[in-house]
């Protein structure tokens, strides 16, 4: 796949690592209609994800054989590309403009990102970002083009999803419904088995310690941020030496000490050497592992016209358990 720099365009367009044939993803459209028959069907209720977790063993082989052969190990980039998934384009309203928007209604995109995401694991969600919404809106807002999160449309840097809570994810999924309208605007990814090779000894060791902080992101609001003093130190690697974690924003992590500085933008480095970038056509769906692979996006032109970008997201984790303190009533969204 071609590399790019922050904003830069690249030069073609990056082919799915993988697509469903026209008859498996028939089949994959006919059970995600299924999910969303009845009027009331709300993507946030207990009883709809259940349902999707149930529908997610139907699915064609194909599909659910990659996924999980992804979801024993993620490979060396920490990412896959799975085109040819039903969107219903013909039915698809206006992409949202509004700040926060989510998908609450059952549609077919949300059906299709929710069973994927039983696949991983469990659909996961954070109640002070995005209201608590399973499945959420990734659309440039007007007036936030400035913004560094998803509302925005400048060049956003690369990041792990939530690293400053207890319970991260540990894959984050996007189904893109529609791409922008000039075709530049791309996903990059960077992963920690292609950036490690490029640390030197003392920046990997530093990175392994306790002296950065990183804080809720913007996405989270000011209240979040109120609790920032809360927020412990943590190390940006984590786990084996020779195939770490990473918890690390660039907008949002610290660093507490002069080594740890100089650590933390010798990794800046080695992911950008590293990068790659995606640019997504509608019905490509991204599933990456949180837990080494950071991401961003580039800059691209929205027009408000009711047909830019638009991308789902969920959120998944592999262990619900793990979190179960955070979240009332067992559900999937964590309050706290």
């Amino acid at each position: 796949m071609p590399e790019t720099t922050p904003g830069t365009t690249p030069s073609s367009a990056v082919a799915a690592d993988w697509k469903l044939d026209p008859a498996d993803a028939g089949a994959c459209e006919r059970l995600a209609r299924t999910l969303c028959t009845r009027g009331d069907d709300q993507v946030d209720s207990p009883e709809w994800v259940s349902r999707a977790r149930d529908a997610w063993e139907d699915l064609p082989p194909p599909l659910r054989r990659e996924v999980r052969r992804f979801r024993r190990h993620s490979g060396p980039h920490g990412t896959m590309v799975i085109g040819g998934l039903p969107i219903d384009q013909a039915a698809l309203p206006v992409t949202p403009t509004v700040r926060g928007s989510v998908q609450r209604q059952a549609t077919v995109s949300a059906a299709v990102l929710t069973m994927v995401a039983c696949g991983l694991g469990e659909p996961l969600a954070y109640l002070a970002e995005k209201s608590g919404a399973l499945v959420q809106d990734v659309v440039p807002v007007p007036g936030h083009e400035t913004f560094h999160g998803n509302a925005g449309s400048v060049p956003l840097s690369f990041h792990t999803e939530n690293g400053f809570h207890p319970h991260p994810p540990d894959y984050v999924v996007f189904l893109c419904l529609r791409a922008d309208h000039d075709q530049i605007a791309g996903m990059r990814i960077a992963g920690i088995r292609q950036a490690l090779p490029l640390l030197t000894p003392a920046g990997r060791q530093t990175l392994f310690a306790s002296e950065f902080v990183t804080t809720p992101p913007p996405s989270f609001g000011p209240d979040a941020a109120a609790t920032e003093s809360d927020v412990k130190p943590r190390p940006v690697l984590s786990g084996a030496v020779e195939d770490p974690d990473i918890r690390m924003a660039q907008l949002v992590t610290t660093p507490l000490t002069p080594r740890a500085a100089a650590a933390l933008a010798e990794f800046g480095r080695a992911c950008e050497a590293t990068a790659r970038t995606l640019r997504l056509t509608p019905g490509d769906l991204v599933v990456i592992d949180n837990r080494v692979t950071v991401h961003g996006r580039t800059a691209f032109h929205p027009r408000y016209d009711g047909a830019d970008r638009w991308l789902q997201r969920t959120y998944v984790t592999t262990d619900l358990r793990r979190s179960r303190d955070h979240r009332p009533d067992d559900g999937h969204i964590l309050a706290r």
